[in-house]
């Protein structure tokens, strides 16, 4: 079977950099919204990675997504800030907020962003490093009030989008990410499986009658994800979503109750600095302990070894920037179209 080819994740990035860029987008917003989907593709998160890319393209194309422009500030105080996106980059948005959040936290010990009106913000879990490289604990959470796709536990309505919260905790190190969703999977990961005529794991859904299956077409045939934890446990994914949108839209002041329609995002940014509590190497002491204690635990027999959160991710990240990145089949066939038309030079594989 003939292997994927492999790219230099620097050309990756030059690539759609240029993309963004002949699209409309300035240079800042073009090179953090390349840099958001390569990385998303090292740390193997192959659904949020350039698979988005086109349909990003198609947002700047119709206007959707803002190409140029600065987020409005809607409050501002020492450690919190709420932001009205104006559907800007939310990759781009995201970074600057983190990066604000940062310099706050470092001042008054904790800081947090609230963004309405973002656009997709891609995947959660490539933002964490931004804090955890500087020792800094953070989470990142969003939810797209224009869609629904989740029921509440017990329901059969679909009320919530899979409402992802990500949490960067610095070790000595690789840090701990956690990146977990509401919903048992992702609607990038449903629809993928849909084109691809394959069916979940398990029955993480409910068809429109509301009985469970393992169909990702029912959730377009007027069906819903099931919360995380399933039609047994599914109150945790439940109550969960609700953390989730209280963060998202209850805190920027906008939201399901404005009953918006763009594609977008509704964003929660906060940063923790250990230096204002209990101090950094007290942290770090704290966090490395528990981290070795998950991984001397022993598995079942003939069971593999316990992993942290985001371990695997950062082994592929190294794997991949020093020997290259395979993209999942028929990402960069998907995108050729979109370099003939922007004149955009494709990359060589290596």
């Amino acid at each position: 079977m003939p292997t994927e080819p492999h790219y230099r994740a620097a050309d990756l990035v030059r690539f759609a950099t240029g993309l963004f860029a002949a699209a409309g987008c300035d240079a800042g917003k073009a090179s953090a919204i390349a840099e958001h989907l390569v990385e998303a593709d090292l740390m193997g998160h192959t659904t949020h990675g350039l698979a988005q890319a086109g349909a990003y393209l198609e947002e700047l194309e119709s206007g959707a997504m803002v190409k140029t422009g600065e987020p409005k500030v809607i409050a501002d105080r020492p450690a919190a800030l709420t932001w009205d996106g104006g559907f800007l980059p939310g990759v781009w948005l995201v970074r600057n907020a983190l990066d604000l959040a940062i310099e706050r936290a470092r001042k008054f010990g904790i800081a947090a962003v609230a963004i309405r009106r973002s656009h997709h913000i891609g995947c959660l879990s490539v933002y964490l490093r931004q804090a955890t490289e500087q020792q800094m604990m953070c989470i990142v959470a969003c939810s797209d009030p224009s869609d629904a796709t989740m029921a509440p536990f017990g329901g059969t309505t679909p009320v919530f989008t899979p409402d992802p919260i990500a949490i960067g905790i610095p070790t000595k190190g690789d840090p701990i990410m956690v990146d977990i969703s509401s919903s048992i999977t992702t609607n990038a990961m449903t629809g993928r499986l849909k084109r691809e005529g394959k069916r979940y794991p398990g029955k993480w859904a409910l068809d429109k009658s509301g009985q469970p299956t393992d169909d990702p077409a029912a959730i377009a045939g007027g069906g819903t994800l099931l919360p995380t934890g399933g039609a047994d446990h599914g109150h945790k994914g439940y109550g969960l979503a609700l953390t989730v949108e209280a963060m998202t839209q209850g805190l920027s002041g906008y939201g399901r109750a404005e009953k918006p329609t763009i594609w977008g995002a509704n964003v929660y940014v906060q940063v923790m600095d250990p230096a204002a509590f209990g101090g950094t190497e007290n942290y770090l002491r704290e966090t490395s302990w528990v981290a070795d204690l998950c991984r001397q635990s022993p598995p079942p027999a003939g069971k593999a070894k316990v992993r942290l959160p985001g371990e695997q991710a950062s082994q592929r990240r190294r794997q991949g920037l020093a020997n290259g990145l395979a993209l999942y089949p028929g990402i960069m066939a998907g995108l050729e179209g979109w370099a003939k038309k922007l004149k955009a030079d494709l990359p060589r594989p290596i």
